[in-house]
């Protein structure tokens, strides 16, 4: 299924790699850590798109599958284990400047247009 990037930032949902369940009370009324844990680590493994991202994406007409969006997370996840701020991050024809700490995607083309220099990142990944 093709998702575009403007509906998801628009609706302020982003996509997983994984999918673990909502944190939900216990018999007692109450959520327990472990919930709360696995909600967190859910949260800090997915990629957003800044506004600026989902509106290139929209103006280049670039949508992602939800294959290439488990990519480009799996692509975060590498650049974080390398110790790299800001990436890019290479999904087949498709180039995201990624700033890694917050996994956050700052911007977004297609390889081979006009722009094939960047600047102001410390590493790449090809996922």
């Amino acid at each position: 299924m093709e998702m575009n990037v403007q509906a998801l930032y628009a609706a302020g949902i982003s996509k997983t790699r994984t999918s673990a369940p909502p944190a939900s009370p216990d018999n007692t009324g109450k959520t327990s850590f472990g919930q709360i844990l696995a909600t967190k680590q859910e949260e800090k493994s997915n990629v957003k798109f800044s506004k600026h991202a989902a509106l290139r994406m929209n103006d280049r007409g670039l949508e992602m599958s939800d294959e290439q969006l488990g990519r480009l997370s799996s692509g975060t996840d590498m650049a974080a284990d390398k110790g790299i701020n800001d990436s890019l991050v290479m999904i087949d024809d498709l180039a995201f400047i990624v700033n890694v700490p917050s996994r956050t995607v700052i911007t977004a083309l297609e390889a081979g247009s006009d722009t094939n220099v960047f600047t102001n990142i410390n590493g790449a990944v090809i996922a």
